[in-house]
C-alpha cells in the first residue's frame, strides 16, 4: 500500500493500494484490513476499485471500504468484486451523490479498512484489484 508521491498525486489520488487474491486470503472471510488513513481534519474525497486480474475459484468475492468497523461501507459498499466489468467509484453510503464530494470529515486520525467477504476466499486462484481513495488533508495547514 502506498501513499503517493507529489509527482504522482496530480492524478487525482492520494493513496493506492492494490491487493491480489493472495492477499484476499491472508484478510480472510468477513475480516478487515487497514489500507489507509484519514489525518486529523481530513475527509475522502474519491474512492474507487479497478479489477486488474479476473478472479478464479471464487464468485462471490465482495468489498467494503470505509471506516466503521462494524459496517465499513462509507465509500464502497458492497461490491461485487469479482463480477465488475468496469471501474466502481463512490458507491459507498457517506457519498450521497455518487459524485466526488468531501465525505467523512474527522477531528481524529481514522483508520480505513477493506472488509473481504467471501466464504469461498480460501479457494482463491486469481484476482487483482486496484482501490484509489483521494483523502484531503486540511489539517496539515493548522
Amino acid at each position: 500500500m502506498s501513499k503517493l508521491t507529489i509527482n504522482e498525486s496530480v492524478r487525482g489520488f492520494t493513496d493506492i493500494i492494490v491487493l491480489d487474491y493472495l492477499d484476499l486470503i491472508a484478510i480472510g472471510n468477513g475480516l478487515q484490513r487497514v489500507i489507509a488513513q484519514i489525518p486529523v481534519g481530513g475527509a475522502v474525497t474519491l474512492a474507487g476499485v479497478h479489477k486488474v486480474t479476473a478472479a478464479a475459484g471464487s464468485t462471490t468475492v465482495v468489498f467494503d471500504i470505509g471506516t466503521t468497523l462494524a459496517d465499513p461501507d462509507e465509500f464502497i459498499n458492497g461490491l461485487d468484486a469479482d463480477a465488475m466489468t468496469d471501474p466502481v467509484f463512490n458507491t459507498g453510503d457517506a457519498f450521497t451523490t455518487g459524485y466526488m464530494q468531501a465525505v467523512k470529515p474527522l477531528t481524529t486520525a481514522t483508520d480505513i479498512v477493506i472488509e473481504v467477504n467471501d466464504a469461498a476466499v480460501a479457494s482463491l486462484t486469481a484476482g487483482k484489484w486496484v482501490i484509489g481513495l483521494n483523502i484531503v488533508n486540511l489539517g496539515q495547514f493548522a
